[in-house]
């Protein structure tokens, strides 16, 4: 991992006027798995909003493949075209099939014939294993599969970056398995940087190529590398804590 594709410069912001997150400065590389965690209230969300222009800093400079995001409302348009988001729910809309749902995307930023975008969003489906599904209502199917689904909508565009922001809130522990592998495959077969949010100690040794972990107390990182050195051999209390939870909590 050589080239960055995001770096936050000395970010300082919060909401409400208080202050989460203060001189922070990190960078996601090319095509690495990086996964963010911490206590709750330490930022990571906050971070992640940061990260896709949602908010803009009190001060500080976020960078998309070495242009400021903040510079021009074109360069944050720009960006936001080159990333996909996962939510929490996968946020799929009840009153469209699986398929239609991908598409929506490819409508709103491409001129592509109605056949071209199903026969795209198919191939999104196809890789997330979700082909079958296609023609379902989304509130028909169980929520790992609305996840999947959600993914194949945030890649329908081919993003070079996806943000997830805990992808396996309210799963069972063999659907959020599942779902690690589908999104560490889409890592390893198309080079996607992924950005994720998690405290699921299971995902987050599974899947992270880095991990970074803010507190709430410092409002910034404490610690940075390997999920499996960081919880071997920080002499970091907090991170210790963090890290010696037993599975599942």
């Amino acid at each position: 991992m050589s080239d960055k594709i995001i770096q936050v410069e000395s970010l300082t912001g919060g909401y409400e006027g208080k202050i989460v997150l203060k001189d922070v400065t990190m960078e996601a590389f090319k095509s690495e798995v990086l996964v963010i965690v911490g206590r709750s209230g330490c930022g990571k969300s906050t971070t992640i909003n940061y990260m896709l222009g949602l908010q803009k800093p009190y001060s500080g400079k976020i960078y998309f493949d070495g242009v400021d995001i903040w510079s021009s409302p074109e360069a944050l348009t720009s960006a936001r075209r080159r990333w996909g988001v996962l939510f929490q729910s996968g946020a799929l809309l009840g009153n469209y099939t699986v398929v239609e749902n991908v598409i929506l995307p490819l409508k709103e930023f491409t001129s592509l014939t109605r056949a071209e975008m199903r026969d795209v969003a198919m191939s999104k489906l196809e890789l997330v294993g979700m082909a079958h599904a296609a023609n379902e209502n989304p509130l028909e199917i169980s929520g790992g599969m609305q996840k999947r689904a959600g993914l194949a909508r945030a890649m329908v565009l081919d993003p070079e970056i996806l943000f997830f922001d805990e992808p396996s809130a309210g799963l069972d522990p063999v659907t959020s398995a599942e779902l690690d592998n589908t999104i560490l495959s889409v890592n390893r077969s198309l080079g996607t940087t992924l950005v994720i949010v998690t405290h699921e100690l299971n995902s987050i040794f599974a899947i992270s190529d880095r991990v970074i972990m803010l507190d709430p107390e410092a409002q910034g990182i404490i610690a940075s590398g390997t999920a499996r050195d960081l919880a071997d051999h920080s002499e970091d209390p907090r991170v210790r804590s963090f890290f010696g939870r037993k599975i599942g909590e």
